[in-house]
């Protein structure tokens, strides 16, 4: 479950702040690394090598909730993935990246998810699969169609974007932030009373609506 802080001001006490680990999964050299450093640093850098592992955080504001997202960018070599299986242990949320032009990125990323599903329950963890580099399109090897159906079939989230154009980056993590908020609240939501349970005072008819 997310660490959870209550914030205060001067007047009023704000919305829960929830902190979650988000870790980047995918193969060398598809933009894992150029994708959290867009979206941290609104910046684009065409090479960002990582060795083993970096770490970025972000925080949104989401109105009834403060999202604090701490992001762990991967190697994506195989050389580095025993050390890595490390890190993924307690996220609350995976990209799973994969470059367009080259179809042997998205078998990597499906691979990743095995190793994923060996370690989680499905409620545990909320995917997103991420199709990166639709800057290069006139390269594509992987269809828009192609991401679609594997992520609906393993029930995913699907983007596609592109950290050099800044495409949907942005958009892909705030999904993500509004997934893991909608599931923290329907954790601490108190559940519906059995149907026909509720009575009104002073009245004998039974109602059947729920909530």
């Amino acid at each position: 479950m997310a660490q959870m802080t209550m914030l205060r001001t001067s007047l009023e006490k704000t919305g829960p702040t929830y902190t979650y680990k988000v870790v980047l999964l995918g193969s060398t050299s598809v933009g894992k690394s150029s994708l959290a450093y867009r979206y941290v640093k609104n910046d684009f850098k065409e090479s960002l090598p990582t060795v083993g592992c970096s770490f970025f955080t972000k925080i949104l504001n989401l109105g009834v909730a403060t999202i604090k997202l701490e992001i762990w960018d991967t190697a994506g070599q195989e050389k580095y993935q025993s050390i890595c299986h490390l890190y993924y242990r307690g996220a609350h949320a995976a990209l799973l990246v994969y470059d367009i032009t080259n179809e042997e990125t998205l078998s990597r990323a499906k691979l990743w998810l095995r190793d994923l599903e060996k370690e989680f329950l499905p409620d545990e963890i909320v995917v997103a699969l991420v199709a990166n580099k639709t800057d290069l399109a006139a390269e594509r090897e992987v269809t828009t169609e192609e991401g679609e159906e594997f992520a609906r079939t393993k029930g995913l989230l699907f983007m596609e974007t592109s950290a050099k154009s800044n495409h949907q980056v942005k958009d892909i993590f705030m999904a993500m932030a509004q997934e893991l908020l909608r599931r923290e609240q329907e954790k601490t939501s108190p559940p519906c009373p059995p149907r026909g349970s509720a009575v009104e005072l002073g009245d004998s008819r039974g109602r059947t609506g729920c909530c």
